[in-house]
C-alpha cells in the first residue's frame, strides 16, 4: 500500500490539530496562531477563559520557528538534510501531547496548566512543520493555512477559463490538482479532529503522533516533493 505523500499528510495533520485545539482548548488556533487575535479579542469581550495562552502562542511559535531553524542550518553546514531531524522532534511534542491527553483528559475548553502545557507543545509541533515547510517543501502547497491556497485556486481557474496559451493552461491545471488536494485533506483533518472531539475526547490527540510517524516513514521512503 502506497503511503500518501508528505505535503498530504502535513496537510491533514493541519487540519486535525488546529480543530480538535480549537474545540478542546479554549478556542485556541495551534496552527494558524495569527488567528489568536481575533480569539483573544473574543476572549475578552466575553469574558471566557483561555487569555493566558492566546496571549502566549505566538511568542512560542516565533521562538520554535527561530531555534529550529537555527537548528536546521547546523545540519544543512554538515551536509544533512534537516527534514527527517525536524519531523521527529515533531513527532514527539505530538506524542507527548497525546500522552498528557489521554492521562488527564478529556479536555472541554478549560484552562489550567495541563491544558496550557499541551497547548504550547502543540504549537510548537505546529511551528515546526511551518518552518520545515516554508524552507524546506516550497515546492507543495502550504499545509496549514488555506487563504492563499483557495486564492491562488479560484485565480488559475478563471486563468484556464479565459487564456488561450495552451502551456500556461497545462501549467495552471496542475497547480490547480495540487492545491485542491492539499485543500480536501486540510478539510478532512478538520472534520476528522472535530468528530474526534465528539467521539474520542481525550485519544483523540493521539492521531496526530500516529500520522507525524507516517510523515516521517514517507519521507524515509522519498515521498517528499521535489
Amino acid at each position: 500500500m502506497k503511503l500518501p505523500s508528505l505535503p498530504t499528510l502535513l496537510s491533514f495533520n493541519g487540519g486535525y490539530v488546529d480543530t480538535l485545539g480549537f474545540l478542546a482548548l479554549s478556542g485556541l488556533f495551534t496552527a494558524h496562531v495569527t488567528g489568536n487575535f481575533v480569539t483573544l479579542g473574543a476572549t475578552m469581550a466575553h469574558g471566557l477563559g483561555g487569555a493566558l495562552s492566546k496571549v502566549l502562542v505566538l511568542p512560542m511559535f516565533c521562538l520554535v520557528v527561530f531555534a529550529s531553524r537555527l537548528v536546521c542550518l547546523k545540519l544543512q553546514n554538515r551536509n544533512r538534510s534537516p527534514v527527517r531531524p525536524m519531523l521527529v522532534v515533531k513527532l514527539i511534542l505530538l506524542a507527548a501531547a497525546a500522552v498528557i491527553a489521554i492521562i488527564y483528559g478529556p479536555f472541554h475548553g478549560d484552562e489550567n496548566g495541563i491544558t496550557f502545557a499541551v497547548a504550547m507543545t502543540l504549537v510548537s509541533a505546529m511551528a515546526i512543520q511551518n518552518g520545515l515547510h516554508r524552507s524546506h517543501l516550497s515546492k507543495a502547497p502550504p499545509t496549514t493555512l488555506m487563504t492563499g491556497t483557495t486564492t491562488q485556486i479560484m485565480l488559475d481557474l478563471a486563468d484556464i477559463l479565459a487564456n488561450s496559451k495552451a502551456q500556461e493552461i497545462t501549467v495552471a491545471k496542475a497547480r490547480v490538482k495540487k492545491m485542491a488536494t492539499a485543500v480536501l485533506t486540510f478539510a478532512i483533518g478538520c472534520g476528522a479532529g472535530a468528530a474526534g472531539y465528539m467521539f474520542i475526547p481525550a485519544a483523540a490527540f493521539s492521531l496526530p503522533a500516529i500520522i507525524a510517524a507516517l510523515a516521517l516513514f514517507a519521507s524515509t521512503s522519498g515521498a517528499e516533493p521535489n
